[in-house]
């Protein structure tokens, strides 16, 4: 455990919330080292994870606690210091247990990044998102890694070059979020999809996102193929036929 990230397991249900509200859950170094930690040890253990966040903002970036350091690091160090950031997103995308992210209100840089890299993002009507680095002179294209393949690339291109912040129903237009609740009904919709998915079979769970995420960048022959393996393995396995009744 770590200040400012809740990490709870129910059975087979992972939950991780943000706990900084009084700074709009910006993330220190330290709980985006945590949040990828958690993601890495537990990804294989549950059969769903859901990313949420308490208070008014989702996530309005990464926040720098204490003095910043004095003159530009060495490109090695700088690198580092950029690694965990990169090894956050693709914790997300390597979890074999699918990921459901929840949005009210802001989403920002960092925190746009995270909430649209899951594999379904649940927005709020009052969510908003923007890649804001450029407001910063910062380069952008770690946000951009995460979201170049939920983006079409001139979406993305607009929003980092404008810093724009949309909303939700915009960001779901172009494919970042994957539904909008009417507002203050996030949770309840996300909690229904929870249950309904928490009732699958754990092997076709899975094997959605093994689908999802390895079919995209292969060709359609190559991509036909693995369906056609994968729905040959996941439906004759034990798992998928309902328990029987005493």
């Amino acid at each position: 455990m770590t200040d400012g990230v809740i990490v709870t397991k129910t059975d087979d249900l992972l939950e991780i919330t943000l706990n900084s509200p009084d700074r709009g859950n910006g993330m220190t170094d330290a709980q985006i080292i945590y949040l990828g930690d958690t993601l890495e040890r537990e990804h294989d253990k549950a059969r769903l994870i859901v990313l949420r966040a308490n208070g008014a903002d989702f996530c309005l970036g990464r926040a720098h606690l204490g003095p910043r350091p004095t003159g530009m690091p060495e490109a090695l160090q700088l690198r580092r210091m950029h690694d965990i950031v990169f090894r956050c997103y693709g914790a997300v995308r390597a979890s074999k247990a699918p990921v459901i992210s929840v949005v009210k209100g802001r989403a920002h840089g960092f925190g746009c990044a995270l909430a649209c890299v899951a594999d379904i993002t649940i927005a709020d009507e009052n969510a908003r998102f923007a890649i804001t680095e450029f407001n910063h002179n910062i380069m952008p294209t770690m946000v951009m890694s995460s979201l170049v393949d939920r983006i079409p690339l001139k979406s993305l291109m607009y929003l980092v070059w404008t810093a724009k912040e949309i909303d939700a129903r915009h960001a779901m237009t172009i494919g970042a979020v994957s539904d909008v609740a009417p507002a203050g009904e996030a949770d309840a919709m996300a909690n229904a999809l929870v249950e309904r998915l928490m009732k699958a079979p754990a092997p076709a769970l899975a094997a959605v996102k093994e689908y999802a995420h390895g079919a995209n960048p292969i060709d359609i022959g190559k991509a036909v193929a693995f369906a056609r393996s994968l729905h040959a393995v996941v439906n004759t396995s034990s798992e998928m036929r309902p328990a029987k009744k005493d």
